[in-house]
């Protein structure tokens, strides 16, 4: 598979870039990349929730009213869960949400995700960018010159540029990273990948392990 690459104007350079078929022409694991995406989901999750159970409360232990007499049901504890500033019954805990996926699951949902973006047309091919200072104004530029202004994108780079991830930091829809931080959530998440052109040989080099 070849796609062209792009300047940031959104015009063809005259070069081509050969994408590799083991990666992004397989046939589709919509299972791996359903446990890898559950799986980065759960471990975002904190798990620090908590609430009080009846023994937690801090309260009088008298007997709040009579046994008999009252016409309505016995109570022995203002802790009572069935009282306004009572325990909960079976409470959140805090506890670790974290699951665990094995590597090569995650590398063919990796494969799978970027497979279905290239069936879709999805990927573009962008020469490596060069940017001086963080500039958003630049870099919304570049999206719009390649119609992307109002999607939600991921822009992977080769190695880590300051520059350019300062300039998208602000955008709500634009994400950067570099090839190793690229994950099933996010490919599958965006409606447009952007590869740089020396993210290419890295990503490929990280699947083909």
């Amino acid at each position: 598979m070849e796609l062209n690459v792009l300047n940031i104007e959104g015009k063809e350079t005259g070069r081509k870039v050969k994408l590799d078929n083991a990666i992004f022409c397989i046939e589709p694991n919509d299972h791996a990349i359903y446990l890898d995406v559950k799986q980065h989901l759960a471990n975002k999750r904190q798990g620090t929730h908590k609430s009080k159970e009846r023994a937690e409360i801090v309260g009088s232990t008298r007997k709040i009213k009579k046994q008999k007499g009252t016409g309505t049901a016995r109570a022995g504890s203002i802790k009572n869960p069935l009282f306004k500033g009572g325990g909960r019954v079976f409470g959140p805990r805090p506890r670790d949400y974290s699951q665990k996926v094995n590597k090569k699951v995650k590398r063919l949902a990796r494969k799978s995700a970027l497979s279905i973006k290239a069936k879709q047309k999805s990927i573009v091919v962008l020469e490596d960018l060069q940017m001086n200072q963080p500039q958003t104004k630049n870099y919304i530029k570049m999206l719009g010159a390649l119609g992307l202004v109002n999607k939600k994108s991921i822009l992977v780079l080769g190695e880590l540029n300051k520059n350019v991830y300062l300039s998208s930091r602000n955008l709500k829809n634009s994400k950067v990273v570099i090839n190793s931080e690229l994950n099933t959530y996010s490919i599958s998440n965006s409606n447009s990948l952007i590869f740089s052109e020396s993210a290419i040989a890295g990503i490929e080099s990280i699947l083909n392990r």
